[in-house]
């Protein structure tokens, strides 16, 4: 048996590079003219993140889309903003229409139940990690004994009670962060505060991932369960990052145990028409670094066997993997499905 390609990631995130392709290799050059070459055929290129402010070539972006190769595109600040695909990533029409038949077909309930049940225990491994206190065990019981042949009705259940639960565990959880980061309580789209800014920037690093796992997968990302489908709402992205959203806020809990108050900037932003509001984000320093941490982070192993072989794999790849899983039940190639969750060490 051969060795195994590694698999690399090649990131465009200095202004002035190139990324072109030239006999059969992909080609960076940095703004001093530093070269570095990647042969298709001696590594396997897992992604590609191209930031504003760096140049690719036509060539370059044929051979991604040919080897169907990730490409995320980013803004300078590391945002990212789009991905780069092929025409034939929509001829794999079996799991869309499977997909489709699954919100008639008996499925929707059990799945939302699998997302909500997920969700409360890895926020139940969140609180016990810091000695905290437990979600009780009735919500797990009330999740798992609705019978609702209403979908409407069932995910007015369950969210309502995902809600309460967020609620408790949120109030406990950011009472262990310093006192200047603490806020009065969790706030998503456009957050005044620092802690929830930072939350949401790692929720947002995680959305993508997700979202490219999907559509790895042929799943379609705005046809969802527990989330209700609509216009500009990637449900089902919004479905599975609550499988893995309790990692982020661990890896916030521990990340900012080095943050001080001169790590944030105070910016002035519109709200609506009429209205400004003055919002708290880490400088652009400090972004940079949590991004960094924040992508390793995704790169670290976990305890959690590989589908076919292995006894650990990569948080990214356990990502894939689960979306992969998630489609393969859909076309009923397996006979269940339920989520593997992560263990915190």
């Amino acid at each position: 048996m051969g060795k195994r390609a590694k698999v690399l990631k090649v990131v465009l995130d200095s202004y002035g590079s190139f990324l072109g392709m030239e006999r059969g290799c992909f080609v960076v050059r940095d703004k001093d003219k530093k070269e570095k070459k990647y042969p298709l055929f001696e590594s396997e290129i897992g992604e590609f993140r191209l930031h504003s402010g760096n140049w690719v070539s036509v060539g370059a972006l044929n051979g991604i889309v040919f080897w169907e190769i990730p490409c995320v595109l980013l803004t300078g600040r590391g945002r990212p903003i789009g991905i780069v695909r092929s025409l034939e990533d929509s001829s794999h029409v079996s799991t869309r229409i499977a997909q489709y038949k699954s919100t008639e077909d008996g499925k929707l309930p059990a799945i939302a139940k699998q997302f909500v049940l997920s969700k409360l225990e890895g926020q139940n491994q969140v609180l016990s990690k810091y000695g905290l206190k437990r979600l009780d065990y009735s919500h797990f019981e009330r999740v798992r004994k609705l019978e609702e042949s209403d979908i409407r009705a069932s995910r007015v259940k369950l969210t309502n009670i995902e809600s309460v639960c967020s609620r408790n565990y949120f109030n406990q959880i950011f009472n262990m962060f310093y006192e200047f980061l603490r806020p009065k309580g969790r706030k998503g789209f456009k957050a005044f505060d620092k802690l929830n800014n930072i939350l949401n920037l790692g929720y947002e690093l995680l959305y993508w991932r997700v979202q490219i796992a999907l559509l790895r997968a042929k799943l379609e990302p705005f046809l969802g369960y527990l989330h209700s489908p609509a216009w500009g709402k990637p449900s089902l992205v919004c479905d599975f990052v609550e499988l893995y959203r309790f990692l982020i806020d661990d890896f916030v809990l521990e990340h900012s145990k080095s943050l001080e108050p001169r790590d944030f900037i105070l910016k002035a932003e519109d709200f609506s028409s009429n209205r400004k509001g003055k919002r708290e984000y880490l400088n652009g320093l400090k972004t940079r670094d949590f991004m960094k941490k924040l992508d390793a982070y995704f790169l670290s192993e976990v305890k959690i066997p590989r589908y076919r072989m292995g006894t650990k794999q990569e948080l990214e790849t356990l990502i894939s993997e689960e979306a992969m899983l998630f489609a393969k039940y859909l076309r009923d190639e397996k006979p269940t499905w339920q989520p593997r969750i992560v263990e915190l060490s």
